[in-house]
């Protein structure tokens, strides 16, 4: 049984003053009325919330209740599964339906970031790591994903300019975005080289080349396609594919994300489809390198061949496939918890016609990328509109 998104909620990523329980409310309650339906009709709701100590409340499945006192006595249920969480809690809604448990569920994506300082947050991203062989990273996560770029470096050449490239992209695509956390079209020259305001965080990678830290929330209402053609918008998940791939880098080929390929590989079988049939994709750009190589595992074009895709314009909103029109999390911000929620939130607004200064022209089929760790935990959808 197919599920569909029949409503959405997103409130702007950035810094925050609202705790995690006041944006998931907001979050929850624009949903329903997005979907036009009651709190008394959800059967279920399903939580996307890292945490990983950076807001002191923890076991939030319950707080959306505080906003809805119809959804006392619902199944709720938190779910994590590192910078994918927001999918996992997604693809969670999706088997409910699917298992016949309810016809309706509300999904909601939050993270708080921006309480605790720096290092905190270091720590905190650093635990979707192997912590047994790579606690010792320094600079945390962008440290993992430095010594992924220096490999691939090493094997393909240095493809700096094709990061700048992926990152001019996304930061011009974000201004189009109302909800992104930045607003600044950098440009090329900008991203490409060293500077005070570009400085590089863990080497070969800038400033430019890391997505943000960020406060936000996403939240979706989801039915079983027979509901949703009752209600007044519907964009179908025609496919889901979850590949989880070992956790230790060291047990890994990490120039080549093998798990996503296998997650994008999944989805268009199910959908019958090939990567020509998509319209656009928003993928998981934490760093411009994670773009690049999703380029190649998504089968755009060869291994080690990325950056003729950005270099060429290939994945500019006008190009070949757009890639991250919204300005992906480069540009909009990146809540651990609800990066997954408003991708596809993205999504189902582009197939629908309605993302506004960020439409892709005649869009109708949109995939979606969703990787937690890296390379780990891969969520692959392909949305559609109904109607």
């Amino acid at each position: 049984m197919k599920t569909a998104i029949v409503g959405w909620g997103h409130i702007p990523f950035g810094r925050h003053s609202e705790d995690v329980e006041t944006m998931i409310i907001e979050v929850a309650g624009d949903a329903l009325l997005s979907a036009g339906v009651d709190a008394t009709d959800v059967d279920a709701v399903f939580l996307g919330w890292f945490n990983g100590g950076m807001a002191e409340q923890d076991f939030g499945a319950s707080l959306v209740m505080n906003g809805f006192e119809a959804l006392r006595y619902k199944p709720a249920t938190r779910v994590e599964n590192a910078c994918a969480t927001g999918s996992a809690a997604i693809y969670q809604g999706m088997d409910f339906i699917a298992a016949g448990r309810g016809k309706v569920v509300l999904v909601v994506g939050v993270e708080k970031m921006t309480d605790v300082p720096p290092p905190e947050i270091s720590r905190a991203l650093l635990k979707a790591s192997y912590l047994k062989e790579e606690a010792g990273v320094a600079n945390g996560f962008a440290g993992v994903f430095a010594k992924i770029t220096q490999d691939y470096f090493q094997q393909h050449g240095d493809q700096s300019d094709a990061l700048a490239t992926i990152a001019a992209k996304n930061h011009h695509n974000g201004c189009a975005n109302p909800w992104a956390q930045l607003h600044k079209d950098l440009g090329f020259e900008f991203c490409r080289v060293e500077s005070e305001k570009n400085p590089v965080v863990a080497a070969p990678l800038k400033r430019t080349d890391c997505s943000l830290v960020s406060d936000g929330a996403a939240a979706v209402v989801m039915t079983d396609e027979h509901t949703a053609y009752s209600l007044a918008r519907a964009a179908r998940l025609r496919a889901a594919t979850q590949v989880n791939d070992l956790l230790p880098m060291s047990r890994r080929n990490m120039t080549f994300l093998e798990g996503c390929a296998r997650a994008w590989r999944g989805s268009l079988a199910e959908a019958g489809m090939t990567l020509e049939d998509l319209d656009l994709v928003e993928t998981h750009d934490c760093f411009t390198t994670a773009e690049l190589m999703e380029y190649e595992a998504m089968g755009l074009t060869a291994p080690g061949c990325g950056a003729r895709a950005a270099l060429e314009g290939w994945t500019a909103k006008d190009g070949r496939l757009p890639v991250n029109p919204s300005g992906g999390l480069k540009a909009k911000g990146h809540p651990i918890g609800a990066t997954g929620v408003s991708m596809h939130v993205l999504a189902a607004m582009q197939v629908l016609g309605e993302a506004g200064d960020m439409q892709v022209a005649g869009a109708e089929v949109a995939g979606v990328f969703n990787m937690g760790g890296a390379g780990v935990a891969n969520y692959c959808s392909i949305v559609e509109a109904m109607r």
